[in-house]
């Protein structure tokens, strides 16, 4: 029976000495993964390295943040709605000749460019537009529907 004691002690040591075997196997081969390509074979150098890299990442998506904000605040500068009317301001010609292009940015800003024709010619004229409404003239029922249809 002292015999079957110490084999069962032997037995439950010798499975112990293989679990921490295993244990440490798997934790120096993640120590090896971590390090890998790293003169030095630290764990303070390599996380070190892992820090810094990930304050420059962090500088690198605040500076691609502010430049995402930049160019969306600029893109409302820029023309982002056309809108084309064409019509006939005069019964005694024929056709849908004449056309008012509105040219307006994200704020319904910018202009509106008319071309009226008539049988002695085509005149041109241009009205500033202010988010959606003339400033110095008053926008007729077609530059209305030219800047609805810009939306």
């Amino acid at each position: 029976m002292p015999n079957s004691v110490a084999f069962l002690v032997f037995a439950v040591i010798f499975v112990w000495l293989i679990a921490l075997t295993i244990f440490f196997w798997r934790v120096l081969n993640h120590f090896n993964n971590l390090t890998k390509g790293v003169s030095q074979k630290t764990l303070k150098s390599v996380l070190e390295e892992v820090l810094k890299q990930m304050d420059i990442t962090k500088k690198d998506i605040d500076y691609l943040k502010d430049f995402s904000l930049k160019l969306e605040k600029d893109g409302f500068l820029h023309i982002q709605k056309v809108g084309l009317v064409r019509f006939n301001p005069f019964k005694d010609t024929g056709g849908d000749q004449s056309f008012i292009l509105s040219l307006v940015d994200g704020k319904d800003t910018g202009v509106i460019i008319s071309g009226l024709y008539s049988r002695s010619g085509t005149r041109w004229y241009a009205k500033k537009v202010v988010e959606g409404k003339g400033v110095e003239h008053e926008l007729s029922e077609e530059e209305k529907r030219a800047l609805k249809e810009a939306k």
